[in-house]
């Protein structure tokens, strides 16, 4: 059974409520018939009913099990807008303000999901990442003991002699350009944590760098060594090491004979890049040449998940990411 198979499966077993907040966007409607059918989660749609009624005739889709909300006519609307006050009542944020905003179905979405209502959220098919991460940030917050969100990549290549049977999770891959030390910590306590949810391994996470355990010297080499001892503290159980070069996080031969006697050099599973040029670059380079699949961007940090879609998805993708939520922890 490959990787996304399995994420389905998990997510059956789980059975989260996940918001598709873009529901009156075809592919979304679509994507949202195929999940209820094959009961991978329980599926809100938000938008116009009439809209979505609409949408769902044009394309022949069945949402008999789908809950179909309208924020604007939904009983809990004025309840929202207090509840959004307050949380964002050092903003200064008015009532005629709040209720603006929920009328926007990214932040009705996520007062849904900070009330409990709903486990998760996908968006991202019309709306940028900025749009679709705002409310999240705004009204869900990050995780405790997690300043910021990153974007892994489960990376699943051919050779099975690297990572876990070929499996391995590069991080960050998409969100933050120069992390701080502070930052790649909290990146690989989350990263650990997504490969356990998402592909069922135990992490080895290598903090990388162009150099191994003071090979060379220089202010990079030291943030990258401060992040490793950073992420020791916040996980003590945790399997890392760094910095490592990337060769002596993956071979073995090559781990032993740079890290001698470290407790994840060679048999790294989690590779955690030292800033966004680097993750960025090297996803796509083992994608293309490697001929490796590349699942994600999977969002994390997030106190609850929410995950951004490519305006260029198909409906799989919609469906894959949705199950790849209802399989992320809940903190």
């Amino acid at each position: 059974m490959d990787l996304i198979k399995q994420i389905r499966e998990k997510a059956r077993s789980n059975q989260r409520t996940i918001i598709l907040a873009e529901g009156t966007e075809e592919r979304t409607v679509t994507a949202a018939g195929i999940i209820s059918r094959e009961e991978i989660a329980k599926i809100v749609l938000l938008g116009s009913e009439e809209e979505v009624k609409a949408v769902a005739g044009k394309t022949g889709t069945d949402l008999t099990k789908v809950r179909v909300i309208d924020p604007v006519k939904a009983a809990k609307f004025q309840e929202y807008v207090v509840d959004l006050c307050e949380i964002r009542k050092k903003k200064g944020l008015t009532q005629a303000e709040a209720e603006k905003l929920l009328k926007n179905t990214l932040y009705f979405g996520a007062m849904m999901m900070y009330k409990g209502e709903a486990d998760g959220m996908v968006a991202g098919a019309q709306n940028t990442t900025g749009d679709v991460l705002r409310p999240a940030l705004q009204i869900i917050k990050t995780a405790p003991g997690i300043s910021s969100v990153s974007g892994a990549f489960i990376m699943v290549s051919p050779k099975q002699e690297y990572g876990e049977k070929g499996m391995m999770l590069f991080a960050d891959c998409a969100v933050n350009p120069n992390p701080t030390a502070e930052q790649l910590a909290e990146i690989a306590v989350v990263s650990a944590r997504t490969a356990k949810a998402l592909a069922g391994f135990e992490a080895k996470v290598g903090m990388l760098s162009f150099s191994t355990k003071g090979s060379a010297k220089h202010e990079l080499v030291d943030k990258v060594a401060e992040a490793t001892r950073l992420a020791k503290e916040k996980d003590p159980n945790l399997i890392i090491d760094g910095e490592l070069q990337a060769d002596a996080a993956i071979v073995p031969k090559v781990g032993a004979s740079k890290a001698p006697g470290s407790v994840a050099a060679g048999k790294v599973n989690v590779l955690v890049f030292p800033d966004l040029q680097a993750g960025n670059i090297a996803y796509k380079l083992v994608q293309r040449l490697g001929d490796a699949e590349a699942i994600g961007p999977v969002l994390q940090g997030m106190a609850k998940p929410v995950n951004d879609l490519s305006r260029g998805c198909s409906v799989e993708d919609i469906v894959n990411t949705v199950a790849i939520t209802a399989c992320q922890d809940l903190n």
